[in-house]
């Protein structure tokens, strides 16, 4: 529709309030020893599986129909949050990230199912492997990396966040404010069960 304002859009597991706490602890804990980041607030914290762009309030039914069918054919995950680590890595730190163990090879498996079905809604594959993860900070900003985790080795490994179960996905929509980004939920998608 001419004039429509787009709707910058994202698909994601929901990350429950208990784990959102423990995150907060751990970057309060990480805080004095990283320069240059700018940390995730943990209420914004979600697990990614297909970032879309600007879509359209037309395209909604579409992604939906795809994404609810296989959600509905998904029994619910159990995923552990724990482990630090960076994007791409060591010698350039630029995103600080909390891993994901559990049930992410099923996750994985629905992930690839969605990505393979969505260029039928006009949404090509992501190029890049999917990487479960959770966002704690990223470099504040786009020349530079942020500085002070030295070698995170086995001491990476020592961050706990906690379990969960996810029993579906969101999509959500994300407007960017002065003061990050906001995201409320345009649609749920139950697992199985």
């Amino acid at each position: 529709m001419a004039g429509e304002k787009p709707i910058r859009a994202f698909l994601a597991v929901e990350v429950p309030h208990h784990i959102t706490a423990g995150i907060r602890d751990i970057q309060r804990r990480l805080a004095p020893r990283i320069e240059d980041i700018r940390w995730v607030r943990p209420e914004g914290i979600h697990l990614t599986l297909k970032f879309f762009g600007n879509i359209s309030e037309e395209d909604i039914p579409c992604i939906s129909g795809i994404v609810g069918e296989q959600a509905g054919n998904t029994a619910p995950v159990t995923l552990r949050v724990h482990s630090i680590g960076v994007f791409p890595g060591p010698s350039r730190p630029r995103v600080l990230w909390m891993g994901l163990t559990g049930d992410t090879d099923r996750l994985a498996v629905l992930q690839g199912d969605i990505e393979s079905a969505l260029p039928a809604c006009g949404f090509p594959r992501e190029g890049r492997a999917f990487r479960p993860h959770l966002t704690l900070g990223r470099a504040r900003s786009q020349k530079k990396m942020f500085t002070g985790l030295g070698d995170i080795g086995e001491e990476g490994e020592g961050y706990e966040a906690g379990r969960f179960e996810a029993g579906g996905l969101t999509l959500f929509r994300s407007e960017l404010m002065p003061h990050g980004a906001r995201y409320s939920k345009l649609a749920r998608y139950p697992f199985a069960g």
